[in-house]
């Protein structure tokens, strides 16, 4: 009784050390799920060390990584907090499909320090939670036009606090970068206000960014240009070389050559100006630099294409009523900064003026007019193009190109979820989701082990209690009369199978007796000497060779209650050798299935491949489930049998000593046993 105390005991302990209470710190008992998500800016992630400061982050979520199922249809129960599990972080959803199990979420990361690990906490799972959106706050007061081109069939919303959405249309082009993005066809630009946000000091500050993908290299394709009379800024692809261009009074400055870039593919481009120099970004490194400082600009400007500039002699004039109607529509106070009356007369010299000038400026500059005539509208896809009214440092927009690109997965990474409620609906019902079918076969044929191991156990742990009891019962009842074994072989002549031996003990002791494997034996030895005896009707003395065969016939006795005490711990020691190897099968099984849907899905991070490795272990700790407690069962059980299998050895030993005491060199006397 002993055993199975200490057993449940032990098992108590295991479920309470293992019972999942719930993590310290929860920011609110109403959310059920939370998870942590890691901003890794050090060398094992994005890799940057130059300064970065307050930035968005982009958070993919995919059914790899996120439960769908656990949040609300529209994702207004997501709430991101710091990793002090205790400040709010501002955020706002660009999409939440539930359905496809995709979502793009921006998150305000206040301060993201370079060559470092930032933690911050997704909590959901809270039906009831309001929409907590913060679109404005996601960013700080420094970015003056966010487009994410989400829209269909209306002009691009400025996600940022100034409002500054777009003036005119574009189709928009699913499967862009980041959801959905624009399509540019190279004839149609997309005109942004001229409102005073928007508006540029001379020598001011200024950082524009966008994803671009080209359909085709195109001689000087224009992505961004601003035209203020004389000044313009232009940002564009030149045979697929990046290029920055700025005129200041009619001389024009242009950025150094450098390799092209590749069509049909995502490619970051970035401009930042300030203490005048002009730099341009590939993919979050400095491509080019331009000694120049911003000119002073005011007014509408364009996405994919310069208006100002389609037509050499006349596009300075058809440049005027472009402003003069874009600036009201979009804050009427802009509204004399970009009068035509005085603009339009100003634009013609300063169109003209740098023609004569064009010999003598550098090389890699280009006259506004010479340039003119060569500019043409970009033809591709554009996506997530913002303008900040300051420089933006290296490492924001070495953030930015990583965490909004194909390789998002170094810099942003994802933990398991956590629960408020029990782990049977937390990290086990998480890894448990993610079993195959095979690894459920594999648990499936372990568990039918490990039951079948377990009734082995029971039964035998059973049989030696009923065989210990008995034997003790029986030696105690031995002792008694073991000093006349005329006796013994009396009381088996009478009952066949010495059923009045322990005639005084109760029924239930009788029966203990007579299941005793020493019993057995003892009645063997007494069958022996009868039918010796029985052969000449006499009671006398037993040769040495008689005595020498009763002692192999005990012992074949004995072979046989040793069997019948070992029987089934085969199944034990299959349990023991089978089951962890069994499982190991199922391991392998699982992660090359894990490895064959991440090739195919070409999704290489550690969120893709955790799940399905997990899973994949649940097979080889169900091996050992099934190997440790038969392991310690057969142990004891084995220990057990050895202890009786000693007494029965010591049995036979003592038996045949008697019998030869008793009845060697004894003088015969005649009997008649049977009438007896």
């Amino acid at each position: 009784m002993r055993l199975p105390a200490l057993a449940a005991l032990v098992m108590l302990t295991a479920l309470v050390s293992l019972w999942p209470g719930q993590a310290a710190a929860w920011w609110n008992d109403e959310w059920t799920l939370r998870k942590k998500i890691t901003v890794d800016t050090g060398p094992s992630g994005a890799g940057v060390s130059e300064p970065i400061g307050s930035t968005p982050v982009l958070v993919r979520l995919h059914v790899g990584n996120f439960r769908f199922g656990s949040a609300k249809e529209d994702g207004g129960d997501l709430r991101f907090i710091a990793g002090d599990d205790k400040t709010p972080l501002k955020h706002h959803v660009e999409k939440f499909d539930s359905l496809l199990g995709e979502a793009l979420v921006w998150v305000a990361v206040p301060d993201l320090k370079p060559g470092t690990k930032t933690d911050m906490w997704l909590y959901f799972g809270n039906p009831k939670a309001p929409a907590a959106v913060d679109a404005k706050g996601t960013y700080d007061p420094d970015t003056l036009l966010v487009y994410h081109f989400a829209e269909r069939g209306t002009p691009a919303h400025d996600t940022s606090a100034w409002a500054n959405s777009a003036q005119s249309v574009v189709p928009g082009a699913d499967g862009a970068i980041i959801g959905q993005g624009a399509r540019l066809d190279g004839q149609t630009p997309l005109m942004l206000p001229g409102s005073p946000s928007l508006a540029v000091a001379e020598g001011g500050a200024l950082s524009w960014s966008a994803w671009v993908k080209m359909a085709a290299p195109q001689p000087r394709a224009i992505l961004y240009a601003r035209r203020d009379g004389a000044n313009a800024l232009v940002i564009g692809l030149d045979n697929g070389v990046p290029f920055a261009e700025v005129t200041t009074n009619g001389a024009t400055l242009r950025s150094g050559e450098g390799p092209a870039i590749a069509p049909a593919t995502w490619r970051h481009i970035a401009v930042t100006a300030a203490n005048g120099q002009i730099t341009l970004y590939v993919d979050g490194a400095p491509f080019a630099t331009l000694a120049a400082s911003l000119p002073a600009m005011a007014g509408p400007a364009q996405i994919g294409g310069d208006v100002a500039s389609s037509t050499p002699a006349a596009a300075p004039i058809a440049a005027a009523p472009v402003e003069a109607t874009a600036a009201p529509a979009a804050d009427g106070a802009a509204a004399p900064a970009a009068d035509a009356s005085a603009t339009a007369p100003a634009a013609d010299p300063a169109a003209t003026a740098p023609v004569a000038a064009a010999p003598a400026a550098d090389t890699a500059a280009a006259a506004p007019v010479e340039a003119a005539a060569a500019a043409a509208g970009f033809v591709g896809d554009i996506d997530e193009m913002q303008i900040a009214k300051v420089a933006r440092p290296a490492g924001f927009l070495k953030v930015a190109a990583i965490g909004q690109g194909p390789e998002h997965a170094k810099l942003v990474s994802f933990s398991v979820d956590e629960e408020t409620a029990s782990w049977f609906s937390g990290y086990f019902a998480v890894i448990l989701k993610s079993v195959t079918l095979d690894g459920w076969v594999v648990i499936g044929l372990l568990a039918i082990m490990a039951v079948i191991s377990w009734i082995v156990t029971v039964d035998k742990i059973s049989y030696l209690n009923r065989v210990a009891k008995g034997n003790a019962l029986f030696l105690r009842e031995f002792r008694e009369v073991s000093g006349d074994l005329d006796a013994l072989l009396h009381l088996d002549e009478q009952g066949g199978s010495m059923a009045r031996f322990g005639a005084m003990a109760s029924e239930k002791d009788r029966k203990a007796i007579h299941g005793a494997p020493l019993h057995h034996l003892l009645h063997l030895g007494m069958q022996e000497i009868r039918r010796r005896f029985m052969a000449n009707g006499r009671i006398g003395s037993l040769t040495p060779q008689a005595i020498a065969a009763i002692r192999a016939v005990l012992d074949s006795g004995f072979v046989r209650e040793a069997q019948r005490l070992n029987k089934q711990m085969v199944v034990l020691t299959i349990a023991i050798s089978g089951g962890p190897f069994l499982g190991l099968l199922g391991t392998v099984i699982g992660v090359m299935i894990t490895f064959a849907s991440i090739a195919a899905s070409g999704d290489v991070n550690v969120n893709a491949i955790a799940p399905g490795i997990a899973a994949a272990l649940v097979a080889t700790v169900a091996g050992l489930g099934v190997a440790i407690p038969a392991l310690f069962a057969y142990n004891y059980l084995i220990t057990r049998i050895k202890d009786t299998t000693s007494d029965m050895q010591v049995f036979v030993d003592e038996l045949v000593t008697k019998i030869a005491e008793s009845y060697h060199s004894r003088p015969d006397r005649p009997r008649n046993l049977a009438a007896e």
